[in-house]
C-alpha cells in the first residue's frame, strides 16, 4: 500500500483477523475470514466484490451497524468490537454517515427537512441549506422526495448523512438502484463532499468501473480481501459509464 495515504495519512480504521459469523440453525456462514485493512484520513476507497464477498458485512461492522465474531477493529484509539453498545451509538451518532441504495427519505418532509432530521440532534452540524448545496440541491430544498427524481434523492440522502460533519462516510451500492447517467451524478456529490471536507469515504460497490474514482481500491472475495491497488490516476465520475 505505497501510496501517499500511506505514507504519510493517519490511520482511521485499522481491522485486524476481522471474523463474522452467521448461523442458522445447523447452517453456518462464514462471512468474513480474517480481514486485515487500514483506512486512511481523508481517502476515497471504493470496495469491491460479487454478492456474498463480505464487503457489505465489512462496512456494516466498520460503521457499528453489526459486529464482529472475532478479531479487532480499531477506530482511532477505540477498539468498536470491544467498546461495547454505549461507544457504538456515540460512534454512529457522531463520527459515521451512511448512504444506502435506497434512500429512505421521509416522504411527508421537505428535502431541507429530511436533512435538518439530523442537524437538529447533532453537536456541531451544517445548516441544512449548506449540506444540499455541497451536493447540488440548493434550488430543491422545499422539494417532497415525490418531486424529485431518484438520483436527487440519493443526493438529498448523502446531505442528511454529511449534515452532522462526519468524519467518515460509508456507501453501501449508493449508484445500485439508478442509470449511469444518474448514477454519474451520485458518485460526483460523493467525490465532492471527499474533496471539500475531507471526509474519509468508502463505497462499495459490484460495479468495477466505478473503482477509478477512488485514491484505492479492495476487492473482497469470499470473505478476504483478495487485492488492494493504487489508482495512479483518480477519475472524476463524469469520466466514469457502465
Amino acid at each position: 500500500m505505497d501510496n501517499t495515504y500511506a505514507a504519510s495519512g493517519r490511520v482511521v480504521f485499522a481491522t485486524r483477523g476481522l471474523t463474522k459469523v452467521y448461523r442458522n440453525g445447523d447452517m453456518v456462514i462464514h462471512a468474513l475470514r480474517g480481514v486485515d485493512l487500514e483506512l486512511y484520513a481523508g481517502e476515497l476507497t471504493v470496495m469491491l466484490g460479487a454478492s456474498g464477498s463480505g464487503k457489505s458485512t465489512l462496512l456494516n461492522i466498520l460503521g457499528g451497524l453489526d459486529s464482529a465474531t472475532d478479531g479487532e477493529v480499531r477506530y482511532g484509539d477505540q477498539d468498536l468490537v470491544a467498546g461495547g453498545d454505549r461507544l457504538l451509538t456515540a460512534y454512529r451518532r457522531e463520527h459515521v454517515g451512511f448512504v444506502f441504495q435506497f434512500y429512505n427519505l421521509i416522504s411527508s418532509l421537505t428535502a431541507r427537512e429530511n436533512v435538518a432530521i439530523v442537524t437538529e440532534i447533532s453537536r456541531n452540524p451544517m445548516r441544512p441549506e449548506d449540506a444540499l448545496e455541497l451536493v447540488g440541491l440548493r434550488e430543491r430544498l422545499n422539494h417532497f422526495p415525490s418531486q424529485l427524481s431518484g438520483g436527487e434523492q440519493q443526493r438529498v440522502a448523502i446531505a442528511r448523512a454529511i449534515a452532522k460533519r462526519p468524519a467518515v462516510l460509508l456507501c453501501d451500492e449508493p449508484t445500485g438502484a439508478l442509470d449511469s447517467r444518474t448514477g454519474v451524478q451520485v458518485l460526483e456529490a460523493i467525490a465532492h463532499v471527499n474533496r471539500e471536507l475531507h471526509t474519509t469515504t468508502a463505497v462499495i460497490t459490484h460495479n468495477v468501473v466505478i473503482a477509478d474514482m477512488a485514491d484505492r481500491v479492495v476487492r473482497l472475495s469470499d470473505g478476504r480481501v483478495s487485492d488492494v491497488r493504487v489508482n495512479a490516476h483518480r477519475k472524476s465520475p463524469a469520466e466514469l459509464s457502465w
